[in-house]
């Protein structure tokens, strides 16, 4: 740990109750987090901060339960609206002046869960709740919960009530099962799968293949042929996609960078895999489109070897060119939309932008191109999307803008086709 040199943290524009603002796939939307009394109603104040940084708007309705695990300053200063512990003639529980889009009960415990599965509604949160049902049934509102249980909770009477909810129209998020028990998802969770439940995207529950990271050649079994990337980019369209509400599987180099738990993803060791599993997965199921970002290895040895090659004698390698995996999904898949990548280095952008129109012209729909000496302003990527459907390319700067672009283009060309 680097030593504290002692001095005030640098100047910021946020206020106090502000939120660093990390996207907008829940600007304007109105939230009632309603909090039941579990130990793991003292993540609240996260969560609540953990959906503002997508642009939602959030209300807390809390049990005199609950607040034995949080308190109503900690959920107020991270709302910034008041706590809705009891009812008043406001008639709270309603809201008909400034409707919620989405009643989000986490945690949910097993109390709370079977009281509105079986139409009680005796305190502040269970009435929220009934009239939450009740919306989600006219089709004005969604209304998602978190189970937490100790598993010897997880009775017949429980698994009933949920069957009951999710009959009804109530959107459940699978519980984080640690050391014998039904545990709260992280709010990066929660907030994901809340996104996609108010997405209005044309992308929603669209089948979309994405690939990403090095993906390597095999020396021996314990050697590879690989390549600098991290996968970040290949990551950070899977995540734009999946908020977007998108049914999206990642295709990921086992090397590249952690994705997160809520991100439906296949790792792969190399080349060969990785080429099964992309076949196999287009051939079980109907993906629209395809984002193939994978840095495949360009090479591979003509006659790979079994075991470890000593390391105590020099080592001659006869390298041939790796198969062109796009190629072949272009040819056996030729439904697929796909998106592919051109990456160059030392080339003028009109030397880039034909090297793209050339994979153009092979009947290739989309193709982003970037070139590793061109650089924003802060040293972001910059990459260009070339479309046959479209006559000027398109830049973004940095992962996250490149990401928005080519979802945009996805919704665009879905739009059209609808």
């Amino acid at each position: 740990m680097d030593h504290w040199k002692i001095a005030p943290p640098k100047p910021s524009s946020l206020g106090d109750h502000d939120v660093q603002i990390d996207g907008h796939h829940l600007k304007d939307k109105r939230v009632a987090l309603v909090i039941t009394g579990g130990i793991a109603a003292m993540k609240a104040p996260f969560i609540i901060r953990a959906l503002r940084r997508q642009g939602a708007s959030v209300v807390v309705f809390a049990s005199e339960e609950s607040l034995r695990y949080t308190t109503i300053d900690a959920l107020e200063w991270s709302s910034n609206h008041r706590v809705v512990n009891h009812l008043t003639a406001a008639s709270e529980h309603l809201s008909d002046n400034n409707p919620f889009d989405l009643y989000l009960v986490a945690p949910a415990t097993y109390n709370t869960i079977n009281k509105i599965a079986n139409g009680i509604a005796d305190n502040t949160v269970t009435t929220v709740l009934a009239v939450a049902i009740g919306r989600m049934e006219r089709g004005k509102s969604k209304l998602v919960i978190a189970p937490t249980a100790h598993g010897m909770l997880h009775n017949s009477l429980l698994t009933t009530s949920l069957h009951k909810l999710e009959n009804l129209g109530v959107h459940i998020i699978p519980p984080r099962e640690e050391h014998g028990k039904h545990k709260l998802p992280h709010e990066d969770n929660i907030v994901a799968e809340t996104s996609r439940m108010l997405s209005n995207s044309s992308l929603k529950n669209l089948a979309i293949i994405v690939t990403g990271g090095p993906i390597p050649s095999s020396v021996d079994d314990v050697r590879q042929i690989s390549n600098i990337f991290t996968g970040q980019l290949g990551l950070t369209i899977a995540k734009e996609l999946h908020l977007r509400g998108a049914d999206v599987l990642l295709i990921q180099g086992s090397k590249a960078i952690q994705s997160p738990t809520w991100l439906p993803i296949i790792k792969v060791n190399n080349i060969v895999e990785y080429a099964d599993v992309i076949t196999h997965s287009l051939t079980n199921k109907q993906y629209a489109a395809g984002i193939f970002t994978a840095a495949v290895a360009d090479f591979r040895p003509n006659s790979p070897l079994t075991g470890k090659i000593s390391s105590n004698n020099p080592l001659e390698l006869s390298l041939v060119p790796t198969d062109k995996i796009i190629n072949q999904v272009k040819t056996n898949f030729p439904d697929v939309y796909m998106i592919t990548f051109k990456y160059e280095h030392n080339m003028t952008y009109d030397e880039l932008l034909s090297k793209a129109h050339k994979r153009i012209e092979q009947g290739y729909p989309v193709v982003v191109a970037n070139c590793g000496n061109e650089k924003g302003p802060g040293g972001e990527q910059i990459a260009h999307l070339v479309s046959s459907s479209t006559k000027q390319p398109q830049k973004g700067t940095g992962k996250l803008e490149i990401a928005k672009m080519i979802t945009n283009h996805l919704e665009q060309i879905q739009e059209t086709a609808e």
